[in-house]
């Protein structure tokens, strides 16, 4: 019974372990769409979100938001040329070309926003795997406490 109970710690351990790591997945992923967030509110990233109001701007602060203001970048610098290589029209980038720099400066804000969406999501994923992890380690270390409690019954 002794290997019993041994293992038994074993099995808790782990289950404390997860737990620990599931809370440090949790937090990180909570830090790191703070940290987005808040370069979005310095940066005053913001969308017109309704039409019927186009001066009534939204900050983006999340996933949806920022998918938004990305697609309507997009549509307007599409709008410029469908693509790089029809602005460039077979020749070089012109810095002094004021068309150019709008194309361009509408790809790096177009990126910066799809950027963010892809961060966000990962964001969602880590907290929900960190949450997982809680809920297997909880699981995990109750086995292990009722295995424990079993094998000294039984000694």
């Amino acid at each position: 019974m002794k290997l019993v109970r041994i293992l038994a710690l074993l099995v808790l351990v782990a289950g404390v372990a997860a737990v620990v790591i599931g809370g440090v997945f949790i937090s990180q992923g909570i830090a790191k769409n703070n940290i987005i967030v808040d370069r979005m509110n310095v940066e005053k990233v913001s969308i017109a979100l309704d039409p019927e109001n186009p001066n009534v701007f939204t900050a983006v602060n999340d996933s949806a938001d920022a998918q938004a203001a990305a697609d309507i970048i997009a549509t307007h610098r599409r709008n410029i040329a469908p693509t790089y290589q029809d602005l460039l029209k077979g020749g070089r980038f012109n810095s002094a070309n004021t068309t150019h720099l709008t194309y361009a400066q509408a790809m790096n804000l177009e990126n910066y926003l799809y950027m963010a969406v892809t961060a966000f999501g990962l964001i969602q994923v880590t907290i929900a795997n960190g949450a997982f992890m809680i809920i297997i380690g909880l699981a995990i270390g109750g086995a292990g406490f009722a295995l424990y409690r079993v094998a000294g019954k039984q000694a």
